[in-house]
């Protein structure tokens, strides 16, 4: 159901969608529940180097916002009334396409479940982009993405600056480029209102196990042994000790 126009004036007049807009900022911990308050608990030991609940979310969120933000910069390409937009658009799928398929390489690596599909929070606002026209589309457009990647942009930063894993670290990097690109342009547009686009991130919900996809081993990867919370599909995902010594992927507790 798309969200109400009344609703989206809200938020940037008053901020009563400030909850639901940090979900679609930060939906780093969709589909996995952590285990521990401290997001620089390490679960687990690779080859690419420690791997800490912070990390592992972050990876998650790569996944979740090409979900719904690849689909939208298509919806621009197709509905926006100005070059601006459209050219926005065109950054939007074409910079989360690239995430994307980093991200679904090395998810698998580091044995980390990803979702595969929006959350409905996600998928309210694509049907709101779906139902507008005109001028409305451009506005939501603009203002809706420059909000959640202007609100991601000091975690990819805080991310970078601190992970051990090699693996993430290329991951940040990128993700750092494009959600720079993405905020400039949704700036080019000349539509965004800069005085209200901030807001407060709050705890994001957690996708039920339907919506989410667990790792696929590959072949020679090191097999890493994760705690699985409840309600969690456990299929590719290891929950006791690695078979056999293995020097690249030890098992942490805490």
């Amino acid at each position: 159901m798309p969200v109400s126009r009344n609703t989206i004036g809200t938020v940037f007049v008053g901020g009563a969608l400030s909850v639901t807009l940090a979900a679609l900022a930060y939906p780093s911990m969709l589909g996995i529940q952590t285990t521990s308050s401290n997001q620089s608990r390490v679960i687990a030991n690779t080859q690419w180097g420690p791997l800490t609940e912070a990390d592992r979310n972050f990876v998650v969120f790569v996944r979740s916002a090409g979900l719904w933000e690849g689909p939208s910069g298509d919806l621009a390409m197709e509905k926006g009334t100005s070059p601006a937009v459209r050219e926005a658009g065109r950054h939007l799928a074409i910079g989360h396409a690239a995430l994307d398929a980093n991200c679904r390489k090395i998810a698998p690596e580091l044995n980390i479940t990803i979702p595969n599909q929006p959350t409905p929070q996600q998928q309210g606002f694509l049907e709101t982009f779906k139902s507008d026209t005109g001028k409305q589309f451009d506005s939501d457009f603009a203002n809706i993405l420059r909000v959640t990647h202007g609100s991601i942009f000091n975690t990819i930063a805080k991310i970078r600056s601190t992970t051990q894993n090699s693996l993430v670290r290329q991951l940040a990097d990128q993700a750092n480029d494009v959600v720079l690109d993405h905020i400039t342009q949704m700036e080019n547009t000349g539509l965004v209102n800069f005085t209200q686009v901030n807001f407060q991130e709050t705890t994001p919900p957690k996708l039920p196990s339907s919506q989410v996809t667990p790792p696929v081993p590959q072949p020679g990867a090191p097999i890493i042994a994760l705690s699985v919370p409840p309600g969690l599909p456990t299929q590719g995902v290891p929950t006791g000790p690695a078979a056999g010594p293995s020097p690249s992927a030890t098992p942490t507790t805490g």
